[in-house]
């Protein structure tokens, strides 16, 4: 084989180059206009005063003039402490579109993480990141707003930083219940757990009384950290304390937290054999009346689609349109605020075994 002259090797070399220095200015540029692009809806935010940061109700490019006295009596008269989980990591890409999107609706909003930042800010918990990491976060995260936070609210929910919440129907669906109660709320699941236990990726959130019991239980050492999977152990926990966990649909018995996205909800098939099938107490309906209309939260939601949401939720209307589902306050979900067992709970709560589960498992690594 004749050997590549010189002249040929010079050739090939410049247009590799060339072509490598095209490519390389292809990706920044493509880099820079994807940050361009991400945070406008953060930028429109930023633009707002702090003192108005909590209750504006629209985005600050696009005021309107609709009747929010409902939802402003109630944002006084159910006090919403929200605390988020999150970490060092994930601030930038998807904790700051959880800042500057449903948590502005919250009365107090705080970010966990493991280290402290001053600039975004979160409250450093002192734990390591990682998986097995997640119950300490919420033990410690809950200590902290008990310390610090407890007169602030009279309602306290967790969220992850990959969760959108409609804060207006929470607090809609809490009206009917005290913050005395010992009792919790979410998508309740029932396995590991004889009373069942709330999905951590849907969100929870505790009374007042049921916080304090949490911190109870680890001031006497009936609870204890047993486990890294952290919505089963804090269901634990719960269950120890004799905290109640309450029943979160809406008037018509559809479920108002959700586990997925809303698309995963609204168009996927979960296969019989699923895990959320042998995990959920309650019936799974899928399709369109897979959700409240009054639905508070779901999960695994992208960054840029928290926006998106946000605008679907508190802005798009069809003309004209009344709204198929409008209980008053009055109804207030149909129960009464005295928590009652049904008889779903009934049986979950009478089986002293733990029910196996069948199915292609989740990550559940139980230790206890």
């Amino acid at each position: 084989m004749a050997p590549i002259s010189f002249k040929k090797y010079w050739m090939t070399f410049n247009v590799g180059f060339f072509v490598g220095i095209i490519m390389i200015s292809f990706l920044n540029h493509a880099i820079l206009e994807n940050r361009r692009h991400m945070p406008k809806a953060i930028r429109a935010w930023k633009q707002v005063k702090p003192a108005e940061f909590q209750r504006v109700p629209d985005f600050s490019h696009t005021r309107h003039t609709a009747n929010t006295s409902v939802t402003d009596d109630l944002f006084h008269k159910v006090r919403v402490l929200c605390w988020i989980m999150t970490g060092p990591n994930n601030l930038e890409t998807k904790a700051i579109h959880v800042k500057y999107s449903w948590t502005r609706h919250c009365n107090v909003v705080l970010f966990m993480s493991s280290v402290n930042n001053e600039t975004f800010p979160t409250v450093g918990l002192g734990t390591k990141e990682g998986r097995n990491q997640l119950y300490w976060k919420t033990i410690r995260a809950f200590h902290y707003v008990h310390k610090h936070h407890l007169d602030q609210a009279d309602w306290f929910l967790k969220a992850d930083d990959d969760t959108y919440v409609v804060m207006d129907n929470l607090r809609w669906m809490l009206s009917k219940y005290s913050a005395n109660q010992s009792i919790y709320f979410g998508k309740r699941f029932k396995l590991f757990v004889r009373q069942g236990y709330m999905s951590g990726g849907a969100g929870y959130v505790l009374s007042k009384k049921a916080v304090k019991k949490f911190v109870d239980g680890f001031r006497t050492g009936v609870c204890k950290h047993t486990t890294h999977v952290e919505d089963v152990a804090l269901g634990q926990c719960m269950e120890k304390m004799g905290v109640l966990p309450g029943d979160s649909r809406d008037t018509i018995s559809r479920e108002t937290f959700h586990p997925f996205s809303p698309e995963a909800h609204l168009t996927y098939q979960f296969s019989k054999s699923d895990w959320y099938w042998s995990y959920s107490l309650y019936p799974i309906i899928e399709g369109p009346q897979c959700c409240s209309d009054l639905a508070i939260s779901f999960h695994y939601v992208d960054p840029l689609v928290m926006h998106m949401l946000e605008y679907f939720t508190y802005h798009l209307r069809p003309y004209g349109y009344k709204y198929r589902y409008q209980p008053t306050l009055a109804q207030r979900g149909g129960r009464s605020a005295q928590h009652k067992v049904d008889p779903q709970d009934k049986e979950v709560a009478g089986n002293s075994h733990r029910p196996r589960w069948s199915g292609s498992e989740p990550s559940r690594n139980l230790e206890d």
